[in-house]
């Protein structure tokens, strides 16, 4: 006799080949309950603006999170991009009519909110929490950095691809002798003067590996990318506030790790936080074998 909690558990910690391979799964209800029957308690979004002391440079981010439960789901979009009225449209509605709301953003953070109320991070879900200490944005964006480049595995002189430029994640890549290639959909320059490329996919071509943001699930730029890892065998590492709990079930599936930190992400306060890992090396995580976008 088949044991239906270990069928439960199953469902909870499967894995897709596909983004709409896993939206399907979740509409239908194939990991959990059905999606009609959890409704959003609160809609609300996070803005920023940002100037690192000793950087020469400063940007802002947005962001949309929807709560169920005692979860958050987020999506980042680019400043003033989200009508004013989606948080209204959000608040007591279900999230399987969330899951086809018009805008992407808020079908990526309805996922996320559920497959987070699903499935948090936690140890017995598959995350490795990495501590972030006490400290200034800047300091605690330095400590972020170091965990999600420690999910790369590559030599010195090899070159990743970092989609969202996040200027401490490139200052980490520098000191541990890889070089890079930035890219952004705004375009631009680095804060070392460096080009921002804005087209990924071909930049992706001349690199060893892929060091992705979660925004790029609200822009639809994530399935092109994760199909040109699976096809040409590079590590693909995932920093997400966006679908923090949405790209760990990519695992195996072209996304190599994952660097998760959901809301309430650690520019928001100066106290310790902590972030989560999953797959890289030394894993040993729930999902066989994960930091702020906008943490410049």
């Amino acid at each position: 006799m088949s044991d239906p909690t270990s069928a439960v558990d199953t469902a909870r910690g499967a894995r897709f080949a596909a983004y709409d391979e896993l939206v399907a799964s979740v509409r239908a209800g194939g990991l959990g309950p059905d999606p009609a029957g959890l409704r959003i308690a609160v809609a609300f979004t996070t803005r920023q603006a940002v100037r690192h002391e000793g950087r020469s440079g400063g940007y802002r981010n947005e962001v949309l999170s929807l709560r169920l439960g005692a979860a958050v789901g987020s999506c980042a979009v680019e400043p003033g991009a989200l009508p004013e009225r989606a948080v209204e449209e959000c608040a007591g509605v279900d999230v399987a009519r969330l899951l086809e709301h018009p805008l992407p953003a808020v079908r990526v953070a309805a996922l996320d909110a559920y497959l987070m109320h699903l499935a948090p991070h936690t140890p017995g879900n598959g995350a490795r929490p990495v501590p972030l200490p006490a400290g200034t944005s800047l300091e605690k964006s330095v400590a972020r950095a170091r965990a999600v480049v420690e999910l790369l595995e590559l030599p010195v002189g090899a070159t990743v691809l970092v989609v969202g430029v996040v200027n401490s994640l490139l200052a980490e890549l520098r000191g541990r002798g890889l070089g890079y290639v930035p890219c952004d959909l705004k375009g631009g320059r680095t804060e070392w003067g460096e080009e921002v490329v804005t087209d990924a996919l071909t930049a992706a071509g001349r690199c060893d590996a892929l060091l992705v943001s979660g925004m790029t699930l609200g822009n639809g730029t994530f399935e092109p990318l994760r199909r040109h890892a699976v096809r040409h065998g590079k590590q693909l590492v995932m920093f997400a506030q966006t679908g923090s709990a949405v790209l760990p079930r990519f695992l195996g599936h072209g996304v190599s790790a994952v660097c998760a930190e959901p809301y309430p992400f650690f520019w928001l306060d100066g106290g310790p936080g902590v972030v989560h890992r999953y797959g890289g090396p030394r894993a040993d995580d729930g999902y066989g074998g994960a930091c702020p976008e906008g943490s410049r």
